[in-house]
């Protein structure tokens, strides 16, 4: 028998990527086993993402550093997926002649006959938005044991065109798969082994999948179906749009034993004259009147968001009112970011906040997240959490998981395996971790 190809995937961004880099491993079937290391591969796969400054650029300089490769090994292909790839298309095999295929998120199931076109001596492009199902068509081999916790994209694409934001042009439209896929893939990777799923989209509580009798599913009911798998423990859905966080979701959160009490829920800034520039089509007071009412149904819930400082047009004051809301709500996480030009999206045109204005403001912005985030940690200590076990930790009989309020959790005296949800009592609080011990 012909032994496998070596596949080496790096997988940029966010945990849709991390999804679509697994389900590509999986399209390509038996003909390759991954592998760790770049050096070693018969095919190399860079899934990339497209919202952090200079995406494009440190895309094509990983292309460079990449190159020599080819000199060593001449059957190794070379090829870039995801966003950066919908978005440069053609260009990335102008610049870097290196590259064999430039695939983009919507045509990954198509990545198999591509390869074959490129084992062939050819190239492969293919960034086109086509109508059929990428995932009923990206079944692979997909039956090995997973780790306890596994992502599950529900929703691709997003409506909103926030005026900072490539996604609409880079992921397409708002799509949502059927329920009854959803449902069958979850089954599968509580088969597999996976004790926790996170249903991820760009925009994931807008999601409307036809349900098994033709209605409509939205995520509140898709969460409830999901709930009464048998092995699986806990759910979680990444992210949402505050406009789309609806009655019947909110109350989920307090009804939904598996839905775990953990919620990211952007806001980007807390100033209403910078939120209508950037298109996001809610208000900082409406955003947290939705805080209250997700707190009345879910008291200990811990709630995640994301900024953007330095927008354009942003003054003193509007970046005060992020700062007010970010008093007010309390992260106990939060992911900020100094606003950086993205071509061809409606703000790319507008005069920047000078840089060092906006770097002051980002510091700002992040210690103060960085106080709440410790005093949510330190008020962990003396209580009893449950914890998904996930992996070995450095210490002889320490382990490592995640509590419901997905905080790291280092536990000492373990005598839980990988996949078992075990009760701890918090010991310790770290920068970023806790410290527990198994009762």
């Amino acid at each position: 028998m012909t032994a496998p190809k070596k596949l080496f995937i790096k997988t940029y961004g966010c945990q849709m990527n991390v999804y679509d880099s697994e389900r590509m491993a999986e399209s390509l079937g038996d003909a390759y086993v991954e592998t760790k290391t770049a050096a070693d591969a018969d095919m190399i796969l860079l899934n990339t993402c497209h919202i952090r400054e200079k995406a494009a650029e440190k895309v094509y300089s990983e292309l460079g550093r990449l190159k020599p490769l080819k000199a060593l090994n001449p059957d190794l292909k070379i090829g870039v997926a995801g966003c950066v790839a919908q978005a440069e298309g053609a260009e990335i095999m102008r610049r870097q002649p290196a590259v064999d295929l430039v695939v983009g998120p919507q045509s990954y199931h198509r990545l198999p006959a591509m390869e074959a076109r490129v084992r062939e001596g050819k190239t492969a492009l293919d960034t086109d938005f086509p109508e059929e199902d990428k995932f009923e068509k990206m079944k692979g081999r997909g039956k090995a044991a997973r780790a306890p916790s596994a992502f599950l994209t529900v929703q691709e694409g997003c409506d909103k065109f926030c005026a900072f934001c490539v996604v609409p042009y880079t992921r397409g439209a708002e799509v949502s798969r059927p329920a009854t896929r959803v449902l069958a893939e979850a089954c599968e990777l509580v088969e597999r082994g996976v004790r926790e799923v996170t249903l991820l989209g760009q925009n994931v509580n807008a999601y409307h999948g036809v349900g098994p009798e033709g209605a409509d599913y939205t995520l509140a009911r898709l969460i409830r179906e999901i709930a009464k798998i048998d092995g699986l423990e806990r759910i979680r859905y990444t992210t949402s749009h505050p406009n789309d966080m609806d009655d019947a979701l909110i109350a989920a959160h307090g009804e939904v034993d598996k839905l775990m009490p953990y919620l990211h829920l952007p806001v980007q800034s807390g100033s209403d004259r910078i939120l209508k520039r950037m298109n996001r089509s809610h208000t900082a007071e409406s955003y947290l009147r939705l805080i209250e009412r997700i707190r009345d149904a879910r008291p200990d819930i811990v709630m995640s968001g994301d900024f953007i400082v330095g927008f354009p047009e942003e003054t003193d004051a509007d970046f005060e009112a992020t700062m007010d809301l970010v008093r007010e709500v309390k992260y106990g996480y939060a992911y900020s970011f100094k606003y950086s030009t993205r071509p061809g999206t409606p703000a790319a045109e507008r005069a920047l906040v000078d840089a060092a204005v906006a770097d002051d403001r980002l510091q700002r912005l992040q210690a103060l997240i960085t106080g709440h985030q410790r005093e949510i940690q330190t008020s962990m200590v003396g209580r009893d959490l449950s914890v998904l076990v996930e992996k070995s930790g450095r210490d002889a009989g320490q382990m490592v998981g995640k509590s419901e309020y997905l905080h790291s959790v280092h536990i000492d005296n373990a005598t839980a395996s990988v996949g078992d949800v075990v009760r701890v009592r918090i010991v310790d609080a770290k920068t970023n971790s806790l410290t527990a011990r198994q009762i």
